[in-house]
C-alpha cells in the first residue's frame, strides 16, 4: 500500500505542475503583452505553443510508455519542461518566450498519460478510473494556484521569478518520479508492446475512435483555451476587471475543473460513460451563451457559475480516456490514450490560436481593449463546434453498447 501511495503522490505532483504552467498565462497576459509588446494574435499563438508541444510528443510518448514504462519516460520529458520554464522566465523577445512555452508543453506532456499507464499496473482494473479521477482532481489544483495565488505572486515578485523558481520545482518533481516509483510492483511483470507503429494503425483505422476524437478535440481544447488564456482577456476587456478580480473568476473555473475530475469517475462507473459525457458536454455548450450576447455585459456574479460550469463540464473529458483505453488490449493502452490525447491538446493549441485570430479581426479601442463582439465571435465558434461534435459523439451509442464501457472495465 505504501508503494501505491508513493506512485500516486509522485504522479499527482507532476500533474499539479502541468496544470499550473498551462494555466499561468491567463493571469499574466497583461504583463506579457506590456513587457514584450504582444498583440492578441501573438499572445494566442505563443500561449498555444504549450499545447502544440504537448500534442507533438503524444504518439512517440505512447510508444515509449508501452516499451520503457513511465518511470524513465516521464522524468526525461520533464527536464525539457524545466529548461522551458527557465527560458520563459528570462525571455526578452517573442521568439524566446515562444520557445520556452513550447518546451514547457513538451515537458508536461506525459503527466496524465504516464499516470494512467502506471495506475493500470499498480491498481486493480475496477479502481483505475476512480484512482485516476482522484489524482486528476488533486493535480488540477495547479489550475487553482495559477489563478488568484499566481496574481498575488506576480504582484509581489513578478512573473519572471515565478517561472525561474518553477524550473527548479519541475526538476524536483522529475527526480521524485524517477527515484520514488517503479513501472510495476515487485514480482509483477509489466507488459511491453510487441511491434511498433502498427498499433496506431489499428487505432486510427477504428471508426469508434473517430466518434470520440472530435468531442475530445473541442471539449478539452475549448476548456483549456478559456481557462489558460482567453478567459483572462475577456474579463479584462469586456468587464474591465483588475487582475485579482479576474483571477477570482478564473479560480471558479479551476474549481469547477477540480470538482468535475473528482466526481466524473464515480458517476461514469455508476451511470455509464456515454450518458455522463453527453450530459457534461451539453452543460459545457450551454455555458457559452452569456459570452455570445455582445450587446449586453453580464455581471461578474452571473459569470461565476458560468465559469464554474465550463470547468466542471469540460473536466469530464477524462472519461473519454477511460472509454478509448477499454477498446484496445493492455499492451496498446499507452498508445490508445496518447492517440486520443493528441486530439485534446491539438485542439487546445489550435483553438487557443484561432480564438486569438478571431478576436484580432476586431479593432481594439484606444486603450487596447477589444470589444465584446470580438469575444462573442470567438466563443460562438467554439460553442457551435462543441455542440456539433457532441451530436456526432452521440452516434457512438449505436455501436451495440460499446460506448457504455464503464471505468471499472478500463
Amino acid at each position: 500500500m505504501t508503494q501505491r501511495i508513493a506512485v500516486f503522490s509522485c504522479f499527482a505532483l507532476g500533474y499539479f505542475l502541468s496544470n499550473f504552467f498551462r494555466a499561468a498565462n491567463a493571469v499574466i497576459a497583461g504583463d506579457l503583452t506590456r513587457d514584450l509588446a504582444l498583440g492578441a494574435a501573438d499572445l494566442g499563438l505563443m500561449t498555444s505553443l504549450f499545447y502544440a508541444g504537448f500534442a507533438l510528443v503524444q504518439l512517440p510518448l505512447g510508444s515509449a510508455l508501452d516499451r520503457l514504462g513511465p518511470r524513465l519516460t516521464i522524468p526525461a520529458l520533464m527536464l525539457a519542461g524545466a529548461a522551458g520554464s527557465l527560458l520563459f522566465g528570462t525571455a526578452d523577445s517573442f521568439g524566446q518566450l515562444a520557445a520556452g512555452r513550447a518546451l514547457l508543453g513538451i515537458g508536461m506532456a506525459g503527466g496524465l498519460m504516464g499516470a494512467i499507464k502506471a495506475f493500470g499496473v499498480w491498481f486493480s482494473a475496477r479502481r483505475v478510473a476512480t484512482v485516476t479521477s482522484l489524482m486528476v482532481g488533486l493535480g488540477a489544483a495547479g489550475g487553482l494556484v495559477a489563478a488568484t495565488p499566481l496574481a498575488w505572486l506576480n504582484q509581489q515578485f513578478g512573473w519572471r521569478a515565478v517561472f525561474v523558481w518553477g524550473a527548479g520545482t519541475i526538476v524536483l518533481s522529475a527526480a521524485l518520479i524517477a527515484l520514488g516509483t517503479r513501472n510495476a510492483p515487485a514480482g509483477v511483470a509489466w507488459r511491453a508492446a510487441p511491434g511498433g507503429a502498427g498499433g496506431f494503425g489499428a487505432i486510427f483505422g477504428d471508426g469508434r475512435f473517430w466518434r470520440i476524437a472530435p468531442i475530445n478535440f473541442f471539449l478539452v481544447g475549448t476548456m483549456l483555451a478559456v481557462q489558460t488564456l482567453w478567459g483572462g482577456p475577456y474579463l479584462f476587456d469586456v468587464l474591465r476587471l483588475d487582475q485579482i478580480e479576474a483571477g477570482n473568476l478564473l479560480l471558479m473555473m479551476s474549481g469547477g475543473v477540480v470538482a468535475g475530475y473528482f466526481v466524473c469517475g464515480p458517476l461514469g462507473e455508476r451511470l455509464g460513460i456515454q450518458r455522463v459525457v453527453t450530459a457534461a458536454a451539453g452543460l459545457f455548450s450551454v455555458c457559452h451563451i452569456p459570452f455570445l450576447l455582445s450587446g449586453w455585459t453580464p455581471p461578474a456574479a452571473l459569470l461565476a457559475p458560468v465559469f464554474f460550469g465550463l470547468g466542471f463540464g469540460g473536466a469530464f473529458n477524462l472519461l473519454l480516456l477511460a472509454q478509448v483505453r477499454a477498446l484496445y488490449p493492455p499492451h496498446m493502452s499507452g498508445r490508445a490514450v496518447t492517440a486520443l490525447n493528441l486530439f485534446g491538446f491539438g485542439g487546445a493549441a489550435l483553438l487557443q490560436w484561432w480564438m486569438g485570430v478571431i478576436v484580432a479581426l476586431f479593432a481594439p479601442d484606444a486603450a487596447g481593449h477589444y470589444p465584446a463582439a470580438a469575444y462573442a465571435a470567438a466563443f460562438g465558434f467554439t460553442g457551435a463546434c462543441t455542440a456539433l461534435s457532441l451530436m456526432w459523439y452521440a452516434t457512438l451509442a449505436r455501436e451495440r453498447g460499446r460506448s457504455q464501457t464503464r471505468p471499472a472495465e478500463a
